[in-house]
């Protein structure tokens, strides 16, 4: 089979559709569980002038000052961008996936970190003003200690759309994209660690538990998290939007806009202020990822098995 036909084929595979909605649900279920430890991640990435103490104490603040359901603000377009971002990554990864090990038999933790990061380039360029978007209303209403922080006013997320485009420019929507680029090493970090740890477990056809996914799960997530965590920081500010940015505009321009915002950081919190949040990011992202993996996991096992039954019925 040529490329672009095995890609074809891949693309328009009833199987990686079923991987692809079950990666978007399995990430929309554990979201939702561990949605408050976000709130309290990205309150504490934005918001430089707020302290940074454990996660049930942040929790207990912001539940105490704004009321317990500001936990959840923003869940809704959290969870639609969660389920496009994760329904592009999952097709795209399994549509190559397909391709590549079909045609060679077999899969390396080089060739799922480079499927890795292609995936995680499409998803960036397709799903950044979703983010974008969410971030803002997320943060709607919150209380900041930083009084340079202003309030935004949208209505839902097609208001905001709209205000942003009128108001900022339609560029604005891509706020964040570099950062984001660079920030696909993360899901490729943890594919490749993730795939490779199940093969090692599954060897010899042995069945892997649901625990033991979501140990590994939780493994590759930490691994990828720590590593690119100071550019997760940089990606929430300038997708909230605030950061006034000097100098040259496109790539370049974001380029020293990191640089910038990362030295910035340093100057006024040590090298530990690239690390703010850290621990409800890493409680939150672990527990969302290893959840999502088993979800995924059984989702994919029941609907291919069902598939299975059924071509043995019409047999």
């Amino acid at each position: 089979m040529s490329n672009n036909g095995g890609m074809t084929a891949g693309l328009l595979s009833y199987e990686t559709l079923v991987h692809a909605v079950a990666g978007a649900v399995g990430s929309m279920t554990a979201m939702t569980v561990f949605f408050p430890l976000d709130t309290a991640r990205i309150r504490l990435q934005v918001d430089e002038s707020r302290k940074s103490k454990s996660t049930p104490v942040i929790l207990a603040e912001i539940a105490k000052e704004e009321g317990i359901l500001s936990l959840y603000r923003g869940w809704f377009p959290v969870i639609s961008s969660l389920c496009c971002s994760n329904f592009v990554y999952f097709y795209t990864f399994n549509t190559l996936k397909r391709v590549w090990v079909s045609e060679n038999g077999q899969s390396r933790p080089s060739k799922d970190l480079l499927m890795g990061f292609i995936s995680g380039v499409v998803n960036v360029l397709l799903t950044t003003p979703m983010w974008v978007v969410n971030t803002r209303l997320k943060l709607q209403g919150a209380k900041f200690r930083n009084e340079d922080l202003q309030q935004t006013h949208y209505r839902g997320i097609f208001d905001a759309f709209s205000q942003i485009i009128a108001n900022e420019g339609v560029g604005t929507l891509w706020n964040g994209t570099l950062p984001s680029l660079v920030l696909v090493f993360n899901p490729a970090i943890q594919f490749m660690f993730y795939e490779a740890m199940k093969r090692r477990a599954g060897r010899g056809g042995r069945k892997i538990s649901s625990a033991e996914i979501f140990l590994i799960g939780a493994v590759a997530k930490v691994i990828a998290t720590t590593a690119s965590y100071p550019l997760q920081t940089v990606q929430a500010i300038l997708r909230f939007g605030q950061y006034k940015s000097e100098g040259q505009s496109g790539i370049l321009g974001s380029f020293q806009n990191v640089l910038r915002l990362l030295m910035d950081r340093i100057k006024r919190h040590g090298a530990l202020g690239l690390y703010k949040g850290l621990e409800a990011k890493l409680l939150q992202t672990v527990l969302t990822a290893a959840l999502m993996f088993v979800v995924y996991e059984k989702i994919t096992a029941t609907t291919f098995k069902i598939m299975g039954l059924n071509r043995k019925l019409k047999h």
